[in-house]
């Protein structure tokens, strides 16, 4: 219950509340205009700002609108150009400071001082005789308005000053927080990598003689038994076969544990793209059923890269796009100049990949293909790694997958 009440009335609005409570009490008249008036002024200052309407720029000239008349019609009430309610006319004024900015401030504190200077003329055409001690005390009054105005609001904008820079510092914290948390990954993942390539070249090279040896001797064993043992002939088949796939598989493997070195040229990437769309459309001879589509930029730029290594890292992502893809749909290849250097985009209409599998899908040997072997998009981010770019990833399962590789220019 207390908390409730806590939020409903705050310490500020308890002030105003004491405040305009404090002038009732002690007003010497106390009509009944006059407290109507006080009345009409705590409404405005209390109750108005927890209005959603009122919670706009526009919202905030009305609060102020409606003080400055209140305040007005206050002092109206109140004898005037003798009432004691002038230091009314402070509050849209230090409302204007800290809400409108400087040249709202300047019109409202102006209309203020011309709402206090109405009340000369209007005494004198009422008989009422002002001494010069009345006429300097209301210039006095006067001037007290734009010097008050002119001090909150350089208070408030030396604050907004401050909140935008402690906002600007929170935004680059979080992006140098995001950077950080990226090149950590990229480090870990770098890491792996050494590591699981150390493991791999090791295992290649072992597996590699003993793989020589069953070839040449599946090789002899069919050679020595001829036609007469056709079963011994298939088996031997078989074997040397396997052999020449297993040995398909562990070259992938020294590829992938093989430190890359990029030997950077002036390289064309719609060019290195079109070579590598092409080159696979003729391997595959339209037998997967899914077209490639090319979105080339025309103002693309030549950057400083690795050509064989770039078609290498684009035919893998073009390649597992369209495993990824149904039959009769088509993979977007696309280029687009950056202010940093080069973008290449593969896109597919897939079936996209799960939010937890997006994590390992760049570690070597993780795969979600019954025949894959988990290697092509782990050689796709050390390529890219190597030109200092950037691989990203963008997926929604049931409608596709977004490659996008980043490069520098240099």
């Amino acid at each position: 219950m207390s908390s409730r009440l806590g939020n409903f009335i705050r310490t500020p609005d308890l002030a105003w509340l004491g405040l305009f409570s404090a002038l009732a009490l002690v007003s010497p008249t106390r009509g009944d205009a006059e407290l109507q008036l006080l009345a009409a002024l705590t409404v405005v200052q209390v109750v108005a700002p927890r209005l959603e309407s009122l919670k706009t720029r526009w919202g905030n000239v009305i609060q102020i609108g409606l003080k400055l008349i209140l305040g007005f019609l206050l002092i109206g009430v109140t004898k005037g150009i003798a009432s004691s309610y002038y230091p009314i006319l402070l509050l849209p004024v230090v409302s204007a400071a800290t809400t409108l900015g400087g040249w709202g401030t300047a019109l409202v504190t102006l209309l203020a001082c011309v709402a206090d200077l109405l009340f000369i003329p209007v005494a004198l055409r009422r008989g009422y005789e002002l001494s010069f001690l009345e006429v300097q005390d209301a210039i006095l009054r006067v001037i007290f308005l734009p010097v008050v105005g002119f001090l909150t609001w350089e208070l408030a904008e030396s604050t907004r000053n401050e909140a935008r820079r402690a906002q600007a510092a929170l935004d680059q914290l979080a992006t140098t927080s995001q950077d950080l948390l990226a090149a950590q990954e990229a480090v870990r993942r770098s890491e792996r990598l050494a590591a699981l390539g150390q493991l791999t070249a090791g295992l290649a090279h072992e597996l590699r003689n003993p793989m020589g040896t069953m070839k040449v001797s599946a090789d002899m064993l069919a050679r020595q038994v001829g036609d007469q043992e056709p079963v011994v002939q298939e088996l031997a088949s078989y074997i040397s076969s396997e052999v020449d796939r297993t040995n398909s598989l562990i070259s992938r493997f020294l590829e992938f544990a093989r430190p890359l070195k990029a030997m950077k040229t002036q390289c064309d990437v719609n060019q290195l793209v079109e070579t590598s769309v092409h080159r696979l459309e003729r391997e595959k001879g339209g037998s997967s059923g899914v077209g490639v589509h090319l979105n080339l930029a025309p103002d693309l730029k030549p950057i400083l890269a690795d050509g064989e290594l770039l078609e290498r890292a684009v035919s893998n992502l073009v390649v597992n796009a369209m495993q990824a893809s149904p039959a009769g749909s088509t993979v977007t290849v696309k280029t687009r100049a950056t202010s940093s250097g080069a973008e290449i985009s593969v896109i597919d209409r897939g079936s996209g990949i799960r939010p937890e599998d997006r994590e390992q899908i760049f570690n070597p040997f993780f795969t979600t293909k019954k025949d894959g072997v988990g290697l092509g998009l782990a050689i796709v981010s050390k390529i890219v790694d190597e030109h200092g770019g950037r691989l990203h990833l963008e997926s929604e399962v049931g409608k596709g997958s977004f490659f996008r590789i980043e490069l520098p220019a240099v």
